[in-house]
């Protein structure tokens, strides 16, 4: 592991803990050589997967791809890192239990959607935009006047 502030290839463990019920690991480190600290999360990576985009096209499962899509519609917003990093453990979890070596964007979407449903509905609606392509205000406002109706 290298410190990312002095890029020192030497680190130790200070403290460990699990987080997300035990699924994710965070590790404390300490640089060897600057002791600067920081975190790093660590988690069993269960099997290789596919997705099947809209168009057809097969791609491996990259969840940086979700996370991007997460912290973007997070922005601005109250939720802590500890919130943002369980978010993300939880959706890897839910795409991990289908216990599919495929699943479609589609099936990723609505699980993302979902928990962020569940967490922030400023979060929700901003992922929304953008992972059903809203043509029309008419559309936007249907999803807003969909949201209300669950609460």
């Amino acid at each position: 592991m290298n410190c990312p502030f002095c890029n020192y290839t030497e680190t130790k463990v200070v403290d460990s803990r699990d987080t997300n019920e035990g699924k994710i690991t965070r590790r404390r480190r300490e640089c060897i050589k600057c002791e600067g600290r920081f975190s790093t999360y660590e988690e069993i990576e269960l099997l290789r997967l596919s997705v099947l985009k809209k168009n057809g096209q097969k791609v491996d499962y990259d969840k940086s791809k979700i996370e991007t899509g997460i912290r973007r519609a997070l922005v601005k917003r109250p939720i802590t890192e500890d919130r943002t990093i369980k978010l993300l453990g939880d959706i890897e979890y839910a795409i991990k239990s289908l216990e599919k070596t495929e699943v479609t964007s589609k099936e990723i979407g609505k699980i993302v959607l979902k928990k962020l449903r569940d967490l922030d509905e400023v979060a929700y609606v901003r992922f929304a935009s953008v992972y059903k392509s809203f043509g029309s205000v008419e559309s936007f406002k249907k999803e807003l006047d969909k949201l209300d109706m669950n609460n």
